[in-house]
């Protein structure tokens, strides 16, 4: 993603630590992403010095709506796929 982040100047901010929940076992961090004038959903997924990064389609008009979504995105894709999710 380096390549694009310069190419059009779009840095996901890094949100701070505590900024994540806990399900399941595994730690998911929202990371909602600016574009366009909307924020695209995506989320980080932990466990065991594991990461999935997860980008979705879907985008919010508010960032505060992509955070939630992107929470709820990721409880369902653990819920679906667990540890298949790093395989």
């Amino acid at each position: 993603m380096p390549f694009w982040s310069r190419l059009f100047g779009v840095t996901p901010a890094e949100p701070p630590a505590s900024a994540f929940e806990e399900h399941k076992g595994f730690r998911v961090t929202p990371r909602p992403r600016p574009e366009g004038g909307q924020h695209r959903v995506a989320a980080r997924i932990e466990k065991d010095g594991r990461v999935h990064e997860m980008v979705r389609a879907d985008t919010c008009a508010s960032p505060d709506d992509a955070r939630a979504l992107s929470l709820a995105k990721a409880k369902a894709m653990i819920d679906e796929q667990g540890e298949r999710l790093f395989g």
